[in-house]
């Protein structure tokens, strides 16, 4: 027979006190994904600092604009950073606002985790039980 895992109190509880509307798991796969990239991440590092056209980043990188422009659609559609109009130009400009989220998201884990790692910390000090 095989026993049944459950969840632990402290992951149920830091699930409800995370607010599920923050980020669904697409949109956390989304921005991971698209930071995973180290051009994405200087793209959005770029941005956020300065808005900038896609030739003006395309300058910087040993690779095509066509291939800038990939780049800046995978951050487009994570919400990463938008594409402004001005005149013939699209100016790329980095949204914080994702990034932020996820790290919330990755503060309720590391509590979750520390919640766990404390408990262990105190059964070991308790030593050894007797049968």
């Amino acid at each position: 027979m095989v026993a049944q895992r459950q969840s632990p109190p402290d992951s149920e509880a830091a699930a409800r006190a995370l607010d599920l509307q923050e980020l669904t798991d697409e949109q956390v796969n989304r921005v991971f994904r698209a930071l995973a990239d180290t051009t994405r991440r200087d793209i959005v590092r770029r941005t956020l600092t300065a808005e900038a056209s896609i030739s003006e980043l395309a300058a910087d990188y040993d690779m095509s604009f066509a291939a800038v422009q990939k780049h800046v659609a995978v951050l487009e559609a994570a919400d990463l950073v938008a594409r402004i109009p001005r005149g013939r130009e699209r100016i790329i400009r980095g949204n914080p606002e994702p990034i932020r989220r996820a790290q919330r998201l990755l503060g309720h884990f590391e509590q979750i985790w520390r919640g766990r790692i404390d408990r262990l910390d105190a059964l070991l000090a308790e030593g050894p039980q007797a049968p």
